[in-house]
């Protein structure tokens, strides 16, 4: 039988060459001069702690110069509650909707002098809504994700980014290297044309997950300096998100669409 050298020769210098790494780590491993032994990037360390489809449920909550907007989120049901508030001189107008997957419900509640509600002919319950009944794409709210507060575009835009005591960290938003912040922070930042240098103070809890996020936004022209702030908060204490039964849920009416495609 034909000894087939040529295979024993790559495995021992495949062994061999084992070896030499492992001794070469070992050795940088004792070196306290090693280069490569860099410190965490502030940056990288702030997107990770960034919710993810692996975390548990949490609340969170958004609130601009528009308004405040609050809910759940749900990675595991891939699902998500919003809650929000609208304020006019005669009326206030909460909305909540839950999205489940490609699902979504809607609850209104309209509190003033006049009984709008019965006006328009809404019901105070729950309703599931017929996405080919909705004019345009952004009008219907659906689950995409566990970032609502869009904290990691805002990160990604980052530069000079520092970390600091008790989890906090510092930097500036460039809203020019993120085009799409600019939809997302749409009439509460002006850019004039101009790249716009905002900053941002975050804080990661001590389990590393980004507790909040404030944006401190500068006046511009007749637009007041103003915040804009993102928390998330209760992991794994938050409830479920999960599809409503028939009994809790009704078909939205007429009404429900003239009032959400204006």
């Amino acid at each position: 039988m034909t000894q087939r050298t040529g295979t024993t020769a790559m495995t021992r210098r495949v062994a061999a060459s084992a070896v030499a790494l492992l001794a070469a780590t070992l050795v940088a491993a004792c070196d306290d001069k090693d280069p490569a032994a860099s410190p965490p990037d502030p940056k990288q360390q702030l997107l990770a702690s960034v919710p993810g489809e692996q975390d548990p449920a949490f609340r969170f909550t958004t609130r601009d110069t528009s308004g405040d907007v609050s809910g759940v989120v749900d990675p595991a049901n891939r699902g998500m509650d919003i809650d929000t508030v609208t304020k006019d001189k005669d009326f206030t107008l909460e909305m909540s909707f839950r999205m489940v997957e490609s699902r979504t419900w809607m609850k209104v509640n309209f509190k003033g002098a006049q009984n709008i509600q019965k006006l328009m002919k809404l019901p105070t319950r729950w309703m599931e809504l017929d996405p080919t009944k909705i004019e345009g794409a952004d009008s219907l709210p659906t689950y995409e994700g566990t970032d609502p507060g869009n904290v990691e575009a805002i990160v990604r835009a980052a530069t000079d980014v520092q970390a600091g005591e008790a989890g906090t960290y510092t930097g500036l938003v460039d809203l020019a290297t993120e085009p799409e912040l600019v939809d997302i922070l749409e009439g509460l930042a002006a850019l004039d044309g101009e790249a716009a240098q905002i900053p941002f103070t975050a804080v990661v809890d001590p389990e590393g997950n980004l507790s909040s996020l404030i944006l401190d936004i500068p006046a511009a022209g007749k637009q007041k300096a103003s915040q804009y702030v993102v928390e998330y908060f209760d992991f794994g204490a938050a409830p479920e998100v999960v599809a409503f039964t028939e009994d809790a849920a009704q078909q939205a009416p007429k009404a429900a669409y003239d009032l959400l495609n204006g």
